[in-house]
């Protein structure tokens, strides 16, 4: 199952407006359609791409931590906290770091 958005920005798939913010974007959208193995997919493409984009990593961490795996998720966390400082992102930074703490207290407990 698809959307008309999702139609529309795969058709933008591998054209010179292709990039992380067009796969963040494909991520959400097949996240609101619980289809998370697509958009987990889509979430690993836009952090390739940009590495720094922390708002990526957090999702990817969402997604992850939605489809139990939580060790990936914590993973996922720890890379955008890194991102988030570098860039300056404080608000990224606290999020995720409490998320990270979740993962971390249900693995551990």
């Amino acid at each position: 199952m698809t959307s008309p958005s999702i139609e529309r920005l795969e058709k933008l798939l591998e054209t010179p407006r292709d990039g992380s913010l067009l796969r963040f974007s494909l991520g959400l959208e097949y996240l609101k359609l619980e289809d998370t193995g697509k958009a987990i997919a889509f979430f690993r493409d836009a952090v390739a791409t940009d590495a720094g984009y922390s708002a990526a990593w957090r999702a990817l961490g969402k997604a992850l931590e939605t489809a139990g795996h939580a060790a990936e998720a914590l993973d996922a966390y720890r890379k955008g906290i890194a991102a988030a400082q570098k860039k300056g992102d404080k608000q990224a930074e606290k999020e995720m770091t409490v998320f990270a703490r979740r993962v971390e207290k249900r693995m551990t407990g």
